[in-house]
Order: structure tokens, then sequence, then C-alpha cells
């Protein structure tokens, strides 16, 4: 009787540790830079910090919809711990003021970048769930100077069906 209630209890053991590594544990204001290695790993980026701190990037989700930035100050303590890619981060952006370097601490790395040849503008691609709802890009643009010259978004083509089935175009 006693090896029976064993299994059941191993397999809750199991699943409890599997919650542990898909939810790490939280990151708290006044936490050492150390702590939050300790807890999230090495971080995705490392980024300068205007005054001398510094923001620690994690991306995170499996279709990098998420990203959390942690801003460390000069003593090495959080002051913030935060997802960034959402509607109103994006919209905090002022076109023609905010340049490359504000842009990644505002919102991180971009998960691609490309190159716009007609109209001389580099973009920055950001996946993320629109209003927690919707699978949509957020594409910034920069002009030579590094400065934020438009910001477009739409539905991110990798959950457009069409494009996983080519065959299908020809169904409609």
């Amino acid at each position: 009787m006693k090896k029976s209630g064993f299994i059941p209890a191993l397999a809750i053991l199991l699943m409890l540790g599997g919650c542990a590594a898909i939810m790490p544990a939280p990151v708290n204001v006044g936490d050492s830079a150390a702590d939050v290695i300790a807890k999230r790993g090495e971080p995705t980026h490392r980024i300068k910090d205007i005054g001398g701190g510094e923001i620690f990037e994690y991306g995170a989700g499996a279709w990098g919809q998420k990203a959390y930035l942690a801003r460390i100050d000069n003593a090495g303590r959080v002051t913030s711990f935060e997802q960034v890619l959402t509607n109103e981060k994006f919209a905090s952006i002022k076109v023609d003021e905010a340049t490359k370097d504000s842009v990644l601490r505002t919102i991180g790395y971009p998960i691609e970048t490309s190159y716009l040849p007609l109209r001389d503008l580099e973009v920055w691609t950001y996946p993320y769930k629109e209003s927690n709802v919707w699978n949509s890009m957020m594409h910034v643009h920069f002009d030579r100077s590094g400065v934020v010259r438009q910001m477009m978004n739409g539905p991110d083509p990798r959950f457009d069906p069409d494009l996983r089935f080519p065959f299908a175009r020809g169904l409609r």
C-alpha cells in the first residue's frame, strides 16, 4: 500500500518542479544584480543605462513576444523589473525624438533588423501581443542618424495560416 502512494506523490513533485522552471522566481525592487542572475540566469543582453546603471534584458516566450527589463542602479540594486513589449511602452517612443539608444533602453533589442533602401531607413522588428490578444509586430524605422522616423504595427505573419500552408491560397 505504501508503494502505491509513492508514485503519485513523485509525479506531483516532478510536475511542480516543471512549473518552477516555466515560472521563475519573481524579481523584486531592491534585489541585487546577483539575485537577478540567480533567479533568471544570464541576461539575453546588457544595456548601459543613463547615469551609469545597467539594464538586464530577458527575452521570453516561445514566439519572442515578451521581453523583461531589469533596471540596475549604480549601487547594483534593481529599481524596476517589467515586461516591455506592450502598447504603452511602444506609445512612449516619440517619433522624430527617440534614438536607437533610447529605444534599446525602453524596449530592448529587436528580434530582427532590416533595411529599406528606397526610403533609406533601418527597421527594428518586435513581436508582441497587441492588447494582450493579437499576435502583432511593431516595426521601428530609423534614419541614418539613428532617430526614429516612423513606427508601424501589423499582424505577425508567422501566425498567418496561408503562409504556413502555401497550397491553401488557391482554395479560397
